[in-house]
């Protein structure tokens, strides 16, 4: 491994966690003029969440199965409280409660605890991912009686995998398909498992099945496996590349569900970020803008990343979980964590230590 590529490597992972951080106290802000009014100078540093969320629909949300609340559908055993999230129920009966309540600045959400614990799987010497051991971990970190992660939310793929748990159904067959399961959630803990397979000698084409292989756990679709594909194949692009490589070329190569020229003409065009990723593309979840507009922001702002978390967190929508995937792009790109907000996360001490694991020089 030279100096670049790991330089590249401990970056992209650095820049996940920051950049989830960083969109946390808006995520899920769907108005961005109640972002301007939480938050008057932006959104430049790591910030709690407000007590009042605009947007929140938490109070909507199933607290024993995957989706919106469904009275016919409701189980003995709720999962929000019982299985997972315990003491945390009372807080998805309320309007307007912010999804990552009492979280701290420089907390991570749930999603992006996920990841580390895939990391944390991977971390011995010699160590190649192993669909039990991470199902394992996963399930401690979810149903842990002391809480082992600060959120207060768990996105429907979560709650859909732990409902089939209770069921009886086997770990690996848990993943449950619900109206948002192509979500660009589900791509959090990709980067981890790519970058860590990759350096311990797995091939590109393996490390691929792998990686979809390890999504389809918790979000079996077809078209959010496909940009899973480009997703890691964009990751082993930039971090194994050469110096005279085009950047740009690499980012608009990889879309999916928009054209390479539509998504040219954005990154060329001046019209305002808060008019291209709110009004042409969506700022929702679903895969099929979520990606595009993680492109569009590489593209446009690849010289100027902490600009670019920014940016991403100010538009509002899934922010924390498009934050994650443009902050490994950023990392892989530069070389370098984003700005000097790692020191304050509030996991930064087990993040090194996850990544170091991970990132062995070899």
């Amino acid at each position: 491994m030279t100096d670049n590529v790991s330089s590249r490597a401990v970056a992209a992972l650095k820049n996940l966690f920051i950049a989830d951080s960083l969109a946390m106290p808006v995520h899920w802000f769907y108005n961005v003029h109640d972002i301007d009014r939480a938050f008057p100078n932006g959104i430049t540093t790591f910030e709690a969440p407000p007590e009042f969320h605009p947007s929140s629909i938490m109070s909507l949300h199933s607290t024993s199965a995957g989706g919106r609340k469904n009275a016919g559908s409701q189980s003995q055993r709720e999962i929000v409280g019982d299985v997972i999230l315990k003491g945390k129920q009372s807080y998805w009966n309320r309007p307007n409660v912010h999804y990552h309540q009492g979280m701290q600045p420089g907390d991570n959400t749930l999603n992006a605890y996920c990841a580390l614990t895939l990391m944390q799987t991977m971390s011995a010497p010699d160590q190649h991912y192993d669909r039990d051991t991470f199902l394992q971990a996963y399930i401690r970190l979810m149903t842990a009686e002391i809480p082992a992660h600060p959120d207060t939310y768990a996105e429907s793929y979560h709650r859909g995998f732990f409902a089939n748990l209770e069921k009886g159904q086997p770990p690996h067959k848990c993943g449950a398909v619900t109206h948002d399961t192509p979500s660009i959630g589900g791509l959090t803990t990709i980067a981890p498992l790519a970058i860590g397979e990759r350096l311990r000698g797995t091939s590109l084409a393996d490390t691929r099945k792998l990686c979809r292989n390890h999504l389809a756990l918790t979000h079996p679709d077809n078209f959010l496996a496909d940009v899973c594909d480009a997703y890691v194949e964009l990751i082993d692009a930039l971090m194994f590349r050469d110096g005279d490589v085009n950047v740009q070329e690499l980012l608009l190569k990889a879309t999916r569900g928009l054209s390479r020229r539509d998504l040219t003409t954005l990154v060329e065009g001046t019209r305002p970020e808060r008019e291209v990723i709110g009004k042409q593309l969506s700022t929702a979840c679903y895969i099929t803008d979520a990606w595009p507009a993680v492109l569009y922001l590489a593209c446009k702002y690849h010289q100027e990343p902490l600009r670019a978390l920014q940016i991403n967190a100010e538009v509002g929508g899934d922010s924390a979980h498009r934050g994650a995937l443009l902050g490994v792009l950023l990392g892989l790109i530069n070389g370098q964590e984003t700005g000097d907000l790692f020191a304050r996360l509030t996991e930064h001490a087990s993040i090194n230590r996850a990544i170091e694991g991970l990132i062995e020089k070899r």
